[in-house]
């Protein structure tokens, strides 16, 4: 295996840890691999690393395989598939659910999106190693759609979320007490299990931050023009990101809502 990353240190460190070696372009990694896989900011820069100088795909041979783990638009996925065919190289669009802690600890949930059923379950045997969950969603581009419905949900539950919370503190109760009773019934969910203490807490710093929200509600909002959808309560959580972002809570996590509420 050969890792690369824009800072080269941190490439280092992995190697430190992981063994393998580092490569110091995106080309030189990709060199002589079956699968390349990539996880970057954003749009543009899956462009740079992919198609720019020095980029993957120029090294890839035919047959080998590109999978985009990056949350980006479902465009870009079908502009890489289609810069992906002309050299022969296979693409699965595969934007990943849950965090920092899901990465860490080989438990993330990966939505894909593959033309061909048969690169689909070449990248499901080396994608298995590090997911509790990974689908084919549909051809390239469902996999990034499917991730917009993600975040589309967890936006929505994040805000009313905060907003319990932050009404069980003005009400005099014991927030952990609430969560324990409430937990147990038709309002429960992963980040109410995860994250309604440390919102009670003003703790902020677990994975997942403001900016890559912004960024990836910013996603949504604009496949909905394009597809007609209404997304009124995104659009207004959106808002509120904007919000946390110009409060300096640029890299705090997702949960940093309630802020706005327990600091109006």
């Amino acid at each position: 295996m050969a890792v690369y990353n824009r800072t080269a240190s941190k490439a280092l460190a992995w190697v430190a840890l992981n063994g393998n070696r580092a490569a110091p372009t995106p080309a030189e990694a990709a060199e002589g691999a079956s699968i390349v896989l990539l996880c970057v900011g954003n749009d543009d820069d899956v462009r740079e690393v992919v198609l720019g100088e020095g980029g993957c795909l120029a090294a890839m041979t035919p047959g080998s395989i590109l999978v985009d783990h990056t949350t980006a638009s479902a465009g870009l996925a079908r502009e890489l598939a289609a810069q992906c065919a002309e050299r022969g190289v296979g693409f699965v669009d595969a934007p990943v659910s849950g965090g920092q802690a899901g990465a860490e600890n080989g438990a993330l949930t990966v939505m894909c999106g593959a033309d061909d059923p048969d690169i689909y379950e070449r990248v499901e045997a080396v994608v298995a190693a590090y997911s509790k969950r990974c689908r084919r969603m549909g051809p390239v581009g469902s996999g990034q759609l499917t991730k917009m419905v993600n975040q589309i949900c967890i936006a929505g539950l994040l805000q009313g979320l905060a907003e319990g919370v932050a009404f069980a503190q003005r009400a005099g109760l014991d927030v952990d007490d609430v969560v324990d009773v409430i937990g147990q019934g038709a309002a429960q969910s992963w980040q109410m299990d995860n994250r309604a203490s440390t919102m009670a807490a003003s703790e902020f710093d677990f994975g997942f931050a403001v900016e890559w929200m912004l960024k990836a509600l910013g996603i949504c909002l604009d496949e909905a023009a394009r597809n007609g959808a209404r997304l009124p309560v995104t659009a207004l959580v959106e808002q509120f990101y904007r919000q946390i972002d110009q409060r300096g809570g640029t890299r705090w996590d997702t949960s940093s809502l309630v802020d706005l509420l327990q600091h109006p």
